[in-house]
């Protein structure tokens, strides 16, 4: 029996009657909890050692599959509902699905072909797959797709095992005994679902698991503010998970009046860099805010502030499942690596990970000093690779030069430079907008702004063999580039 299903039957014991999953329109007790997770994985035995995915916004039913598929020896691939249509199919077919659970009538139901039959109780709705063949490390007991910082993103493989170890890890380091986790990110990310389910469960306590809308949010950087606020006073949660954007939304509700609920008493942050100045801004507001650092191949959390442990500018101390190295200024971690990625043997089983990630140790905290590679992150926690965006706008030939900028941001933004100076402003729009509608939601350019001049080595922003010298033009565009957050 394993740690987890061994505390979901303790609690389903010694408290049943307690209140473990909350949804928008119903709720389950210990008790309730167990015999669902049951009764879903007798009826998903058939594909036991098999992959299922799923496609669905948060709920209590999306839980109780995540554990009835644990339960069942099934691997789980949660589908994000912010990749695109081609990235969904992608990852389907690298992980090999024979299965899919969703809703009836669905983004999924008009992108697949697909046969139905229906999960009860849960009104899922469980269509089968052609399966691909795919090669996944043994032990694999979910993938995690990376956000996408390519058209492809890469599947991560890890053990069921380990992603409870973290969970353990986290709650530890939280310093909380029992939770009250109010979860705001998707439980297709892997930091929600490692610190926003197994971590509450874990510890006894309880889950809010509402969908999007119920939360305010609409697409990928949509938000209805007041309707954030009311769920969380609502609510009245111990802690929550929140990206740099969303902590970005709560200070400033607090600077303008909004008191948060008292029983609120540890936020995470992370999944991009979050600037100081905010933090200090979030403790002064008198949130409880405490940044941390992760990766999927590392599953998810692998440092993290607390309020017994914290310090500045930091993104806290390793947590005790983790060995955190630096190697030619590079963040190396060892004893909480993943098992793989899909398809490429020679990345299995590495007794070490080489993040990309700079960054040094003082006094046992660990800091983020920047990125070897010019990944952007947004302040909605989404890897974009700017030369993927740029190639696609690039690609009719209308534009001559393109440098997408977006590190900590909201959303994208470009510099261009058309061939012909003829081509006017409505030509280029059009080209976005044309070239946005293959993009993830996340990826797409919201603003844009022509080149002074074209970009060269003469002028100092370009290399000799042709790239864009990206700080350098960061540096010269600067007030362009702010104008348009």
């Amino acid at each position: 029996m394993t740690i987890l299903w061994s505390k979901i039957q303790f609690h389903c014991q010694h408290h049943p009657d307690s209140i473990a999953l909350i949804g928008q329109d119903e709720s389950y007790t210990w008790l309730e909890l167990s015999s669902n997770v049951i009764d879903v994985s007798q009826q998903l035995k058939l594909y036991k050692n098999k992959v299922v995915a799923i496609y669905a916004e948060n709920s209590p039913a999306w839980i109780i599959v995540d554990l009835a598929c644990r339960h069942a020896g099934i691997t789980l691939l949660p589908l994000p509902s912010f990749f695109s249509d081609q990235q969904i199919q992608y990852a389907i077919k690298e992980a090999g699905a024979s299965a899919v659970i969703h809703h009836n009538n669905d983004r999924i139901s008009s992108l697949l072909t697909l046969t139905k039959t229906v999960i009860h109780p849960l009104d899922f709705v469980f269509s089968t797959l052609q399966k691909t063949a795919a090669l996944l490390p043994n032990n694999t007991g979910k993938i995690t797709f990376t956000s996408g910082s390519t058209g492809q993103p890469k599947g991560v493989c890890l053990s069921n095992k380990q992603q409870i170890i973290v969970a353990e890890s986290v709650l530890e380091a939280t310093g909380l005994e029992v939770l009250k986790h109010l979860s705001l990110l998707p439980f297709s990310v892997l930091l929600e679902n490692i610190g926003g389910i197994y971590t509450p469960l874990l510890s006894g306590g309880s889950i809010v698991a509402l969908p999007r809308q119920a939360l305010g949010f609409n697409g990928s950087s949509g938000l209805d503010v007041h309707t954030l606020l009311k769920t969380i006073t609502e609510y009245q949660p111990n802690s929550m998970i929140v990206l740099a954007e969303l902590l970005t939304v709560l200070v400033s509700a607090v600077q303008q009046g909004w008191q948060a609920p008292k029983s609120l008493q540890f936020i995470a942050v992370g999944g991009s860099k979050v600037s100081p100045t905010l933090l200090q801004q979030a403790q002064t507001a008198g949130l409880p805010v405490y940044e941390g650092y992760g990766l999927s191949e590392c599953c998810s959390v692998v440092s993290l502030n607390s309020p017994e442990q914290s310090q500045s500018a930091s993104v806290g101390k390793p947590l005790s499942h983790v060995t955190v190295d630096i190697e030619d200024n590079e963040i190396v971690i060892s004893d909480s690596t993943f098992l793989g990625y899909i398809n490429e043997p020679p990345s299995w089983l590495k007794p070490k990970f080489y993040t990309g990630d700079l960054g040094f140790i003082d006094d046992g905290y660990l800091y983020i000093k920047g990125r070897k590679k010019n990944l952007l992150i947004s302040s909605f926690g989404r890897n974009i690779n700017p030369e993927w965006v740029e190639s696609e706008l690039l690609a009719s030939g209308l534009l001559q030069q393109c440098v997408v900028f977006g590190d900590a941001k909201p959303y994208c933004i470009a510099l261009v430079q058309p061939r012909n100076e003829a081509s006017t402003d409505n030509d280029i729009s059009l080209l976005i907008e044309q070239v946005n509608q293959h993009l993830p939601d996340y990826a797409q350019i919201c603003h844009w702004s022509r080149l002074e001049s074209p970009l060269s080595f003469a002028n100092g922003l370009m290399t000799a063999n042709g790239r864009p010298k990206r700080d350098k033009i960061e540096q010269h565009y600067q007030l362009t580039i702010e104008q348009h957050y």
